[in-house]
């Protein structure tokens, strides 16, 4: 791992907190590892720990929300981040609605600075990670403004609710 760490201790990149849905179970995660990966057709993924109970829905769910984060919510980051679904019910402690697009359960937070939902077009086993592929099929109106984005480091101290 030496191999790579001087290369990514150098990044400083958004996290976002990504939501599933499969059946009445929902599911949410903070995510270090997200990029587009392609401009036409729209493309985006998300890489989810095989250990994440987000991970365990996200397979069984056909969309996928991605949110962006303030740099002032780091309690947002903390509970996704810091905690596991399979102690806690994460959107009990935050306000949430379910999309309007037909057959996407994953829970949007309504107190983001954006998000988009995806359907999954592909999922690829990355190792102790799987990449969704989504292809972008509703997203958040824009704000008025572009206030800064929690970035990794404001949050690389986190104790993560489960193992990577």
């Amino acid at each position: 791992m030496a191999e790579l760490d001087a290369f990514t201790d150098v990044l400083d990149y958004p996290v976002y907190v990504v939501t599933a849905a499969a059946g009445e179970r929902t599911a949410g995660c903070l995510v270090g590892f997200a990029s587009q990966c392609s401009i036409e057709p729209p493309r985006f993924m998300v890489w989810l720990s095989k250990a994440n109970r987000t991970y365990r829905i996200a397979r069984q769910a056909s969309h996928l929300a991605v949110h962006t984060l303030r740099d002032d919510q780091r309690p947002t980051a903390e509970l996704f981040g810091g905690r596991t679904g399979d102690d806690i019910d994460k959107f009990e402690h935050v306000d949430w609605h379910r999309p309007t697009t037909d057959g996407a359960r994953a829970p949007i937070l309504d107190d983001v600075r954006a998000w988009f939902l995806g359907r999954i077009e592909a999922q690829v086993d990355g190792g102790d990670h799987v990449g969704f592929r989504l292809s972008p099929v509703a997203e958040g109106p824009p704000g008025p403004v572009r206030p800064p984005l929690l970035l990794f480091s404001a949050v690389a101290d986190l104790t993560p609710g489960h193992p990577a």
